[in-house]
């Protein structure tokens, strides 16, 4: 279906990509994942259909993520990306080019945001800003920002997650780590690699992290069987792997994490942290659905901590909420219309 409007919000992360229309809320959900024809150079399938890909396409072929870490890796397969969305949201012929709004990691550099504006002004945007995903994360989760108070949003995505403390519309304290749930991934087949000389694919190590996955002891431990090729006979090969070892396999990068957590809170004014203490810590993100992440940042920090209704929709919520409020834009981002 397209759309006549031409207000546009953008979550432009490094696992999935989704979209805001004003008036309509989320109207695109795909993996930030493109299938690339090496021969010709040309892109040959966006999304989902490029994320099945990963991993079985053929030598000619390369499905890549073009989003690195919550910013540009590769600048034209990124602006073919959001082609690919202003054509399936807007059509092909537009008479009015769409006002977009994209969200970036909040210690994003001055010329890593120029890149991200660009590619969107290339890829068919009439005017192209940005806002930090915290504060994005912050609206979509409904956090009374506004207000003279200390809120404190963890956004834990697919490259980076994004802490920050906010009050009144705009950011006290933020601090961006480059770890995520593809790090989580990682952590997982580095594992069964070492332990079971078994390759498997990000797609498997991501399945494994959303079956049995959590940051603490689960009351019933699991098992989960998988399957992948043995390094050893270069033959496909099953394993069995326990709830455990994945927790210890990803325990590392959810400690950076959660100290990084703890850093903020011991850097954050006085007033702002009796505010966070009686309001809580409010996790967003694909990676606040991992079992049990709320129960360790709250033990560690000694601070109530809540899930977001619909976590990973938060960041693209809030930047649909921005776009129409203009809130948490900075003016001299905003270009003359």
């Amino acid at each position: 279906m397209l759309y006549l409007n031409q207000d546009i919000g953008i979550d432009l992360g490094t696992a999935n990509v989704l979209v805001h229309l004003r008036g309509k809320g989320i109207v695109m959900r795909e993996p930030s994942v493109v299938a690339i024809d090496l021969v010709t150079k040309r892109v040959k399938v966006i999304g989902e259909k490029a994320r099945e890909m990963l991993g079985r396409t053929p030598v000619n072929i390369v499905a890549v993520r073009p989003m690195t870490d919550g910013v540009i890796a590769d600048y034209t397969v990124t602006q073919k990306m959001l082609e690919y969305i202003f054509h399936k949201i807007c059509g092909g012929k537009r008479i009015f080019k769409p006002r977009v709004l994209l969200s970036v990691p909040s210690d994003v550099t001055s010329v890593q945001k120029r890149a991200i504006r660009q590619a969107a002004l290339g890829a068919g945007a009439r005017i192209a800003l940005t806002i930090e995903e915290p504060m994005a994360a912050a609206i979509g989760a409904g956090l009374p920002i506004s207000s003279p108070g200390g809120n404190m949003v963890v956004d834990i995505g697919g490259g980076t997650t994004d802490i920050a403390v906010l009050s009144l519309d705009g950011i006290v304290l933020s601090r961006s780590l480059p770890v995520g749930g593809i790090k989580l991934d990682d952590n997982i087949i580095r594992h069964v690699k070492n332990t079971y000389n078994l390759s498997i694919g990000d797609r498997t190590a991501e399945q494994i992290k959303i079956a049995i996955g959590s940051a603490t002891p689960l009351d019933n431990e699991v098992t989960l069987e998988i399957r992948g090729r043995d390094l050893v006979s270069g033959l496909p090969q099953t394993v069995v792997i326990t709830s455990e070892e994945v927790r210890e396999a990803m325990a590392e990068t959810i400690q950076q994490i959660v100290g990084r957590v703890k850093s903020v809170l011991e850097k954050t004014p006085p007033e702002l942290a009796s505010d966070i203490i009686e309001r809580g810590i409010v996790l967003t993100g694909g990676g606040a659905l991992l079992r049990h992440i709320d129960k360790l940042i709250s033990d560690a920090t000694c601070v109530p901590t809540h899930i977001a209704d619909d976590p990973i929709s938060c960041v693209a919520i809030g930047v649909g909420r921005a776009l129409a409020e203009r809130r948490g834009i900075s003016e001299d981002l905003i270009p003359a219309v």
